[in-house]
Order: structure tokens, then sequence, then C-alpha cells
């Protein structure tokens, strides 16, 4: 199987590289994701588990919540961990919604106290979006629990923001719920505890047992899985230790590695150096680069960050688009009709040395091909970006400005490395 890390030898040992006997369903926006990971809770029989940056308080989201809260009645192990930030307008919602319940409820960096907005910790934020049910089906992808047509600070709008995520079955789920068990246990207990802590802790067998049972519930045997497309894929996480540029990583060596075309859609684009230098390096060998940026800008610093970056990239010819219909929210990827991402990281300092990001990562032309045409038709109703120029002293001191101020932030957040 080919690895994530190939170029990156350093990294190697720290992914599992790609999976094989993999089955994906690609799913586009929370009209698509929630009834199908509703209907997978109301059918579980033993745990679920979910991560995700925004859990807000509007129909959509309380239904699932409601799905939650009625799985625990069941006797199902139910473990929810949300953004202390992302979600904290919901929260005082949520713990009324669960009250009275089993499900545990975990806030990642909360934000309840006045003085732990003066942590610089609290910049590093969870930003996955996991769930796992019965260690049987899992969903990742870059889709909050909020309505299509619901922006926080834009209130309602006509049209759904575009979004991405892919339903999960086969051996790769494993990977996913270890990550998700691992961020839940972080946020419940202030640290993170992985499984094999016990293999240094000298207990007794009978009480090693019960621990193991009290996180990661009662050993079960699986049930029999049904005959599965062998897609190969690759779930790639970030986190602030081990895995801190794999996602990165994942990127550079899929455009490095491009020979036809390069399609990124992301709404956040503020690249660093290795993937900036690779996309150039693409378009100057001949490969067609296009990006998909926002075009409806939701947070103003943001299209300037992007926007200081076109009359570069364009130089080389790099195409760019901007995305006009509604909000565009998708973290995805195609080259070469082979290869293929999506998931929660956007191409920004944030996400790629701040954040907790998860992807998934595929090696299958079917796949590819389903997502290769929903950025085309994305595109179509996209507008292209002309030629522009240096932009002049204005221009420069824009781009000079953004840099200024990824700088400072990257150092006030503790990112470690070149940017």
């Amino acid at each position: 199987m080919p690895r994530l890390t190939r170029g990156f030898p350093e990294r190697a040992a720290l992914d599992g590289g790609f999976i094989g006997g993999n089955q994906l369903t690609l799913l586009r926006g929370g009209d698509e994701l929630f009834p199908r990971m509703q209907a997978a809770i109301e059918a579980a029989h033993s745990e679920v588990w979910l991560a995700t940056y925004i859990f807000h308080h509007d129909a959509a989201a309380l239904a699932l919540a409601d799905a939650l809260r009625a799985a625990d009645r069941r006797g199902v192990r139910v473990r929810v961990v949300v953004d202390g930030f992302g979600s904290k307008s919901s929260l005082d919602i949520l713990h009324q919604r669960l009250a009275g319940s089993g499900v545990a409820l975990a806030v990642f960096r909360p934000l309840d106290r006045w003085w732990r907005w003066l942590q610089p910790s609290q910049l590093r934020r969870l930003h996955q979006k996991l769930c796992v049910v019965d260690a049987e089906v899992a969903f990742v992808g870059g889709i909050n629990l909020i309505d299509d047509r619901l922006d926080i600070h834009h209130g309602v709008t006509e049209q759904p923001r575009l979004d991405f995520a892919v339903q999960l079955r086969g051996p790769l789920v494993n990977s996913v719920d270890v990550n998700l068990r691992a961020i839940w246990s972080r946020a419940w207990l202030g640290r993170e505890f992985d499984d094999a802590l016990l293999d240094y802790v000298p207990l007794p067998r009978r009480l090693r047992r019960w621990w193991r049972q009290l996180w990661w519930g009662p050993e079960r045997l699986p049930r029999q899985a049904p005959p599965m497309t062998p897609v190969c894929a690759a779930f790639v996480m970030r986190d602030n230790l081990r895995r801190r540029r794999t996602i990165e990583h994942a990127y550079v060596d899929a455009i490095r590695g491009a020979r036809e075309r390069v399609d990124l859609v992301c709404p956040y684009f503020y690249p660093g150096q290795r993937i900036r230098r690779a996309l150039r390096q693409a378009a100057d060998r001949g490969v067609r680069v296009r990006l998909l940026l926002q075009g409806k800008v939701d947070y103003r610093l943001a299209g300037w960050a992007a926007e200081a970056l076109y009359a570069e990239l364009m130089a080389h010819g790099v195409e760019i688009h901007e995305y006009t219909p509604a909000f565009l929210h998708a973290k995805v990827a195609v080259v070469d009709g082979r290869w293929a991402t999506v998931g929660s990281s956007n191409i920004d300092p944030l996400s790629l040395l701040v954040n907790l990001e998860a992807n998934v990562v595929v090696h299958d032309q079917a796949f590819v091909a389903h997502l290769g045409g929903e950025i085309e038709a994305a595109l179509a109703q996209s507008r292209r970006v002309e030629r522009q120029g240096s932009g002049g002293l204005r221009g420069m001191l824009r781009r000079a400005a953004v840099a200024w101020f990824a700088y400072v932030f990257l150092r006030i957040a503790g990112a470690v490395g070149r940017y």
C-alpha cells in the first residue's frame, strides 16, 4: 500500500498509512449528513462517540441531541465532546437538553472563567467533526452540527453552505474511534489518556480489565460486516504532539506528484511556504491547478489573507475561482483522478499549525470521480478571478500586514517550526 508520508520519512512511523477494504459514501451538507448520522445513532446498540467544533441549538442540531439522549435511555453509552469556543453560545441549552440523562458532554478548553481568555493555549481549538457508532460506522468531514442555511454571524441564508463529509465503514473506522476516545478523555479529565498507558502501569489483571472497560467499554465481538468495496483510504489527524504537520505533508505529497490537475476547495486559504511552492511548481510543469475559495466572505481578515496571495499564484498560471451562491465551508481536494481528501482542515495557519484537525485521504477512482463532479458543479457556479498585477505599494503593504499578523498569532499560540 502507498503511504501518506512518501517524501517525509520522519513521519512514516507515526501514520498507519492507507488501509483497504473500506466503504466510503460522500455526503454533501447537513441535509445529507444529519439523517444518516441520526439513523446510525437510533440503531446504536453499544456506543456513540461524537466530536464537533460547533454544536448549535437550531432544530437540526437539537434533533441529533434528542437522538443521543434517546440512545442513552436504551442503554447505549454516549460520549460527546464539543469545542469551548465554537459551541460557547449553545452550551447552556445543550446542558439543559441533556440534563437527567447519562450522556457525558465534555467541553474542550472551556471559556467559563474570565482568566481562561488570557491563556495562549486557548487559541488551539478542537476543529474536528467526527462521529463513531458501535465501532462500525464513522462520519468524518467538515460539517458542524448546525443547519446548512443558518450562519451564526450572518443569520439565515437562502442557499445552503457548500460542505462535505464522508460516511465510513471498514477497518479504518478503528483509527477514527481511537482518536475520538482520546480527544473525549482529554477534554473530560484535562489530559489525554491512551489505552497503551496501561502497559506502563503496574496494575493487577482484574483492575486492568476494569480500567479498560471503564474508558473503552466492555469487550465485544464485532458484528458480521457486509461485503464492502475495497476502497483504500487513510485517516489523517493533526495535533500538537507527534502529528503537527501530517495533514500539510499529505497535501504537499499529493500536489508534488500531480501530473494532470489539482483541484483544491477551501474557505480559509493562507498556505505556508511548502504548499505555495508545491502549487507553483505544479502549475509550472503544466498541471492545471484550480483553487475554489470564498466569494461570499464571512470574515474579512480571512478574505484579505487569501487575496494577498492571488498575484503570486496567478503569475504561475494557477486558476483562482470564488464561490458566490452561498458561504463556502468545504475542505476538499482531488488530484489526477486518483487522490482525494475530505475533512475539517483549512489551508491556513490555524488548521495546519494550531487546531486539532482530521481528514480522510482516499485512493479510489470512483470516489475521486464523484467528488470531482461536485467540485466541477461548484466551479460552474463560481466566478474566475482575472489576472492581477503585483498590486503596487498597497498590495505589498497588505501582504506584509497579513504576514505579520500570522507571525504574531503563531508565536502567541506556541506553534512550532516555520510556516
